[in-house]
Parts: structure tokens; C-alpha cells; sequence
């Protein structure tokens, strides 16, 4: 699915997979399409990885927080889009926007 998303833009390089702090719980997921590369080569906290076609790109902070996790694609009705399945996660807010753990 990830590749069909980058064919639908015509255009990136990679996908940013990570978390940051916010909400009322703590953290939230990014998901974020990667247009050049070269702003995240430079970081050393960088993580760049290459799997069944795509470029992951995360980092360190992140990775300890999404160990184990899945990243599923579903589709509720007329709803579609990414979902993260973290068996981290200790506690979300009411919403589900931002979780603990």
C-alpha cells in the first residue's frame, strides 16, 4: 500500500515512521512522506531502513517506542488509511490521538 501511495503523489522517496510528544497522553504517531532524503542523512540519531522496496525512515527515540508494532492499512467504510497496532502502549487518551507507555 505504501508504494501505491507514492505512485498516487508521483513523487517521494521514503516514509518517516516515528512518534512525538503531544496530546494529553504523552505521544502521537507520524507518518510522513519523504520527499528528499538529505535533511535526515545528517542527523546521527537517524535510522534510514530499505525493506521490500520502500524507505523506512525513523530514529532512535522512536524505535524504542514502536518495538513490536505493526503498521496496518485499513479500510472502515468509507475510511482508509494507516493504523498503528503497538502491544506498547499502556494507556491512549479518550480520542485515541495519543497514547503512553
Amino acid at each position: 500500500m505504501v508504494q501505491e501511495s507514492f505512485k498516487a503523489r508521483k513523487k517521494g522517496v521514503g516514509l518517516f515512521v516515528g512518534v512525538k510528544t503531544s496530546g494529553c497522553t504523552g505521544y502521537s504517531y507520524v507518518l510522513e512522506f519523504i520527499d528528499d532524503l538529505a535533511p535526515y542523512e545528517d542527523k546521527p540519531e537517524t535510522i534510514i531502513i530499505q525493506d521490500k522496496g520502500v524507505t523506512l525512515v525513523s530514529n532512535e527515540k522512536s524505535l524504542v517506542l514502536l518495538n513490536g508494532s505493526i503498521l496496518d492499512y485499513k479500510v472502515k467504510g468509507l475510511n482508509k488509511g494507516f493504523e498503528f497496532i503497538n502491544p506498547n502502549v499502556k494507556d491512549q487518551c479518550g480520542c485515541g490521538e495519543s497514547f503512553n507507555v
